[in-house]
């Protein structure tokens, strides 16, 4: 299966973004306003400058206690991006998020922002193509 496969399934929305001099505060408040694991950190909604996950906003939770909110997001973004791209394998896509042990990949064309899978999403479509494997061989079996 394809990434581009995925992106057909999730909402069109767009990606969401939050400005690089924002707080912690506002990106934490984002991502449960929108109940979603991460945001793309740029500054024109485009072209991503990092990646700020839940994870990263706990991490530092759990170093330095609440001062961090007032933090700009930048300074603790992911700004080493992994991403992919349309015509991408599913299953490398999943191997490269588990290895880098990361959930979430933004996917890019021209460098340009198109979309956000998450490992939930990459993980529901291959457990659908596994089903559908499945139950094409139980027809070619039973003879359906």
């Amino acid at each position: 299966m394809l990434v581009s496969q995925i992106l057909k399934s999730k909402p069109s929305e767009g990606v969401i973004t939050i400005a690089p001099g924002a707080t912690v505060a506002e990106a934490a408040k984002l991502l449960s306003d929108r109940r979603i694991g991460a945001v793309i950190v740029s500054r024109d909604g485009e072209r991503a400058e990092g990646i700020l996950s839940e994870r990263d906003i706990v991490r530092e939770l759990g170093r330095r206690g609440t001062g961090c909110l007032t933090d700009k997001v930048d300074s603790l973004m992911t700004a080493k991006l992994i991403s992919c791209v349309r015509g991408d394998q599913t299953d490398a896509v999943l191997q490269t998020m588990t290895d880098g042990r990361f959930r979430h990949m933004p996917v890019l064309e021209g460098g340009k922002m198109i979309g956000l899978i998450s490992i939930g999403d990459v993980v529901k479509a291959r457990l659908e193509e596994l089903s559908a494997e499945k139950d094409a061989l139980e027809g070619m079996i039973k003879g359906f």
